[in-house]
């Protein structure tokens, strides 16, 4: 990746000196399909060489140091020809791979640029893609946050706005789609000039997809209708499980909900949303024409959990043409003013508007989950981060900047008023529409909507890191009623600020029925290390006292030893979905702090799962037993762990109700953790018809799941893969098969695919993740070992040579953490100390892997010590050390 960097510094230097009126974007893609020998063509030859296309650009711009010299960003294999007001530049003296140089620019200025760019395979830029299922090539732009240099030259920086006019040669029988809405004259397709938007949300899909249409009509109360066109489109081969309706069904349901809210019109004409293979991302909020992993188009049966997820990403995309389209961060340190925005809109959209309305349970279990990893690793940042270039800010999209800025402002909902919050944001829109921001121009208008110091809130939440701990405090009088409640508030000492928390407190207590069911309830603000609940005093002695309840503030919930108690005892006699939700989560977190023994978290789990109604919790529940498994048990148990797991699942699978979807969330976990002769001999039966579970329909999905852990231990070999293949012969079945392969335990198949990922760039950016998920296989850490000492030898490589998609997914994907001794750890100590100079994204995602074995080490002590029987709240590790399951800890990773 060298030269490919724009720090911080250079784009204020250059957006002080520039204005940008408007881009004509001329592709020519006909060089996509066949031998590539048409118009853009090959270097090299079709066979041998990169595969490109011819990209004209012509800016125009303004500058307001007439003579000084300032860079257009592109990164191409060539440039045929560049002028700059009409004095043609040479190309090899002006272009250095990423960069072309501009001299003595006029007080007006057009830059025309003639390159030939080259197609993607890492889903950066223009990626083309060729569907195995029947040859047809399709291609889509992705260019988040700095990747729409690679497609057509430009002023690659998000304040550098101007409108947009794209028009694109295609093959014949092909359809294109742009920002704009666009038809097809004399063989090229012309798209209309978009509103003032950044670079990095252009788009151009291009390809046989199978497209539907429909409409959305809305009056807006001044004599106005608005109308706006919709469709949706996906591969061919996709197209009969494409459930394009629902699509529209949560489209037009979340257009009604923004327009009532935010009483600003939908601003960019038609609504095209492209689901799209071997996707990076989620989504991206393209306006105009969003665009989505293919994944969210369901091949097999899944549960409404997966239902849910894609309201959520399709609602928070369109949060995005409000927060981040319309209005746009300055730069990217306040890249949460519409990643936070769009995760919260997404979830309080999903409950206010659609079917979904327990989303905010899987806010509170799921999404945040993600927030509190990443706010305790030794990389957390702000909320307002400090990104000093492009790699800071490639790696700055994550649980930070969504999810924790999201529980963030779901807590400024709760301090400010939703009322308030949502004149904010109206008034936001009206007066930065179509420019950028920072957060004081945020404040300001929650300042004058809320009354609220909103400066003083966000020095709290916004400029400070990591997650404080509160835990419940609870003195009984002698008649068995609550004489005092207090909450204690503790932070990490690398982050020791104590924040102000709006909270509410339930008291739980049993019923005759033996169910746990809240009596009491007071919301209170929560401010420095210990705050009375006078609101509570009086009330009858509870059985749990849940910190928190509801989920309106963002911390880590600790519990007092008697409502630890009543949770290892009735857990599951919780009625209220969402306090249980919480106190999993809570667990969860006490078990990641080496708090609490991962065999006692797994025990929970097999013991109350079953009774989990919530089918996004017992999802996610599957998904943290795994990970306690993996990565917290102590060495010496694990396998009686695995035993107990595997059998358990089995005995819930059976137990379900027959056809249903808690019956297919076991089914799928089972076979994530199945290795011992029963279960692998039902999957293979499952497979073959030998075997039958009444109601499990084994579709294809479901076949490549059961078929994985047959491949890890050897049941499933080549040629049952080959002829499962042959039988899903699809893009998807290429996915599944190529990590199944890589699954495979031999010494010779680790080699194999260490060479594919290490020593090769041939492989896709899907396939890579496929290879990588194949080849990090618990059940077989000794063929693994041998590739500790070689990670370590070629990271540097690896970073400098790939792209930065692809390097994070095998400088994280390939780190030896399965290795789990001390040895590792000190292996990563020292690459650490004799590379300090390394590139900080590198050592970024190096340091975070390591924190993730620090306390994973940590925690199989925790658990061995509770083998031996030794208190196992030792604390170890923890800063702010405790010594029983309700202390807090400073959380430094998690998994899962």
């Amino acid at each position: 990746m060298p030269g490919e960097n724009l720090s911080r510094d250079e784009a204020r230097e250059r957006a002080a000196l520039l204005s940008v009126d408007g881009y004509d974007v001329s592709l020519d893609v006909r060089s996509a399909v066949g031998d590539g020998n048409t118009e853009g063509g090959t270097d090299g030859g079709a066979d041998g060489g990169t595969r490109t296309f011819r990209s004209v650009t012509t800016i125009r711009f303004r500058c307001n140091e007439p003579g000084a010299s300032s860079f257009a960003d592109l990164i191409a294999p060539s440039v045929t020809a560049v002028s700059l007001n009409g004095r043609d530049l040479d190309p090899g003296e002006v272009f250095d791979g990423a960069r072309i140089r501009l001299d003595d620019l006029a007080a007006d200025n057009e830059l025309v640029v003639d390159a030939r760019c080259a197609y993607s395979r890492t889903g950066e830029g223009l990626h083309r893609f060729v569907d195995p299922e029947d040859g047809e090539v399709y291609l889509y732009t992705q260019y988040e946050p700095a990747d729409a240099r690679r497609v057509f030259a430009n002023f690659e920086q998000p304040d550098l706005k101007a409108p947009f006019r794209f028009e694109v040669r295609a093959p014949e029988e092909w359809t294109v789609w742009s920002n704009g809405a666009g038809d097809r004259t004399d063989g090229v397709w012309r798209f209309a000039e978009t509103k003032p938007i950044s670079t990095y949300i252009t788009c151009v899909v291009a390809g046989p997809y199978h497209y539907v249409t429909d409409s959305y009509t809305r009056d807006l109360g001044d004599g106005t209708t608005l109308e706006i066109p919709l469709g949706a489109l996906c591969r061919k081969g996709l197209a009969p499980h494409f459930d394009a309706d629902d699509v529209f069904l949560l489209t037009k349901q979340g257009l009604d909900f923004f327009h009532e809210h935010f009483d600003y019109p939908y601003p960019f004409g038609k609504y095209d949303q492209a689901f799209v293979p071997e996707y990076n991302l989620g989504a991206m909020e393209n306006p105009g024409l969003v665009t989505f992993r293919e994944e969210y188009i369901f091949r097999g049966r899944v549960t409404r959990a997966s239902y849910e997820a894609r309201a959520n990403v399709i609602l928070h995309e369109m949060a995005h043409m409000w927060f981040g389209d319309l209005v746009t961060m300055v730069w990217w340190d306040d890249l949460w003013l519409k990643e936070s925005f769009a995760d919260f809109m997404g979830t309080f959209a999903n409950v206010g508007a659609t079917r979904f309305r327990d989303a905010w349970i899987t806010f509170a279990n799921r999404r945040k989950s993600w927030a509190y990893r990443a706010d305790q690793l030794p990389s957390t940042h702000p909320v307002t981060a400090d990104i000093r270039d492009l790699q800071d800010a490639k790696l700055n999209f994550d649980g930070i900047t969504y999810a924790k800025g999201a529980s963030v402002l779901k807590q400024l909902v709760a301090y400010a008023g939703q009322d308030a919050f949502l004149e904010g944001a109206r008034r936001y829109f009206k007066r930065h529409a179509y420019g950028n921001t920072r957060l004081a121009d945020l404040l300001a208008v929650l300042g004058e909507t809320s009354g609220r110091d909103m400066a003083a809130w966000a020095r709290s939440w916004l400029q400070t890191a990591g997650v404080n701990s509160l835990t419940p405090q609870v003195l009984l009088a002698a008649d068995g009623t609550v004489d005092e409640l207090a909450v204690v508030q503790e932070a990490a000492e690398s982050h020791p600020e104590l924040r102000p928390h709006r909270i509410a407190i339930g008291l739980y207590r049993r019923t005759e029925g033996g169910a746990l069911e809240r009596y009491a309830r007071a919301e209170t603000d929560v401010d420095g290390p210990r705050t009375l609940v006078a609101e509570l005093a009086g009330a009858a002695a509870p059985d749990l006292v849940l910190v928190n309840d509801d989920d309106l503030t963002y911390c880590k919930i600790r519990f007092d030893a008697g409502s630890l108690e009543t949770l290892k005892e009735g857990l599951g006699d919780l009625t209220d979905p969402l306090a249980r939700a919480l106190c999993w989560s809570a667990l969860w977190n006490l078990t990641r702090d080496a708090l609490l023994p991962a065999r006692d978290f797994v025990g929970l789990v097999l013991r109350f799962a079953g009774r989990e109604s919530d089918i996004g919790v017992l999802q996610m529940l599957h998904a943290w037993a795994g990970s306690a498994l993996t990565h917290y048990a102590a060495p010496d148990w694990r396998p009686a762990g695995e035993r107990l797991v595997a059998e358990g699942a089995l005995r819930e699978l059976r137990a379900a109700e027959p056809g249903g979807e808690h019956q297919l969330a076991w089914a799928r976990f089972l076979a994530s953790v199945a290795s011992g002769p029963a279960e692998l001999e039902l999957l293979q039966g499952l497979l073959d018809g030998t075997a039958k579970i009444d109601g499990l329909d084994v579709d294809q999905e479901l076949r490549w799941a059961f078929l994985e852990p047959l491949a890890a231990h050897g049941v499933a070999d080549e040629a049952a893969l080959a002829a499962e293949l042959a039988r899903d012969d699809t893009a998807s079945g290429r996915r599944h098969q190529v990590r199944c392969l890589a699954a495979r335990p031999s010494a010779a198949v680790k080699a194999q695919a260490w060479a594919q990922l290490v020593e090769s760039d041939a492989l896709s950016n899907a396939l890579v993740e496929a290879t990588l998920s194949g080849f990090q296989q618990p059940s077989r850490r000794d063929l693994l070992a041998p590739y500790a000492e070689p990670y370590f030898a070629v990271i540097g490589r690896i970073w400098e040579e790939r792209s930065i998609q692809i390097a994070m997914h095998i400088v994280r994907g390939l780190f030896p953490g399965l290795q789990d001794s001390p040895a590792t750890l000190e292996a990563t100590d020292a690459w650490l100390a004799a590379h300090a100079s390394a590139p900080p994204a590198l050592r970024r995602l190096v340091l975070e892997a390591r924190d993730d074995l620090a306390r994973e080490l940590r925690g199989q002590a925790c658990d061995a010590a509770a083998g031996t029987g030794v208190s196992a709240g030792s604390g170890a590790g923890s800063d702010a050390g405790s010594g029983s399951w309700s202390g807090s800890g400073a959380d430094q990773a998690q998994r899962g």
